[in-house]
C-alpha cells in the first residue's frame, strides 16, 4: 500500500495528536518526544497499523481543558512516522513526515484515550508560476548570509521541489514560530503560500549580513 492510500483510508478514522508547541508541514520532519499515557497509546496504536497520524493546533483558552478535550484547530497536517524508537518506560522518541494539508470535519466520539476526527484531505494543485524562480532565488540570497550547515540541506531540496511543496519546504526551514506556521498551513492558495514565503525570507535576509570570508585574504 502506497503512502498515499494509507492516507486516504485513514481519514475516516485520523488519529489526532494535538501540540500547542509545534506546527508540522507538509514535506517536513518533526522530532517527537511522545511520553503522556494518551498519546503513547496513539503511537502504539498508528505503529501496529498505518503508522499515520495528524499533527493540529488547539483553539486559544486551551491551558484551561488540556486535560481534557480542549477545541482542535480544523486546519491541520496528516504525517506518517518515518522512524520510532520505544523507551524501556513505554515512552516514544518519533520522526513525524508531513504528507499533506487536512480540514477536521467533525471529531469522532471517545473510543480511545486519544482523539480522533473524520478530516477532509487537501493536498496541493499543480501550480507553476514566477513566485518559484523568485523563492529560489531569494534562498540563494539567504545562503551567502548563514552558515553552510544552514543551507546545505535546504538548497537541493529547493531545487526539487515545485509550487506548494517548495513553500512548505523552505517555510519549516526559516519560519520557527507556531503562529506563523499555523498561518501558512492555513493558505490553501499556492501562489499567495509562496509570495508569503518570499516576504519570510525577504524579511530574513533583512536582518542578516553577509557571511564574511574566513582564512587568509589574498
Amino acid at each position: 500500500m502506497t503512502v498515499q492510500e494509507r492516507i486516504t483510508q485513514s481519514a475516516e478514522a485520523l488519529k489526532v495528536f494535538p501540540l500547542p508547541s509545534a506546527v508540522l508541514l507538509p514535506h517536513a520532519v518533526l522530532p517527537l518526544h511522545i511520553f503522556e499515557p494518551r498519546y503513547r497509546q496513539l503511537v502504539r496504536d498508528a505503529l501496529d497499523g498505518d503508522r499515520v497520524m495528524a499533527l493540529a493546533q488547539l483553539e486559544p483558552g486551551w491551558e484551561a481543558h488540556y486535560a481534557g478535550r480542549p477545541t482542535m484547530a480544523r486546519m491541520m497536517c496528516v504525517g506518517l512516522i518515518a522512524w520510532d524508537e520505544e523507551l524501556e518506560d513505554g515512552r516514544y522518541n518519533i520522526l513525524l513526515q508531513g504528507v499533506c494539508r487536512a480540514r477536521m470535519l467533525s471529531e469522532l466520539p471517545a473510543e480511545h484515550l486519544y482523539r480522533e476526527a473524520r478530516v477532509e484531505l487537501l493536498p496541493d494543485p499543480p501550480y507553476h508560476g514566477p513566485e518559484e524562480e523568485q523563492l529560489r532565488q531569494a534562498v540563494l540570497e539567504l545562503a551567502g548570509r548563514v552558515p553552510p550547515s544552514f543551507s546545505e540541506g535546504l538548497l537541493p531540496a529547493v531545487a526539487r521541489a515545485t509550487g506548494g511543496t517548495l513553500a512548505d519546504v523552505v517555510a519549516s526551514a526559516i519560519i520557527p514560530e507556531p503562529e506563523r506556521r499555523q498561518q501558512l498551513l492555513l493558505q490553501l492558495d499556492v501562489r499567495r503560500r509562496l509570495q508569503s514565503v518570499i516576504d519570510e525570507v525577504g524579511e530574513l535576509i533583512g536582518r542578516l549580513q553577509p557571511l564574511r570570508p574566513s582564512g587568509l585574504m589574498n
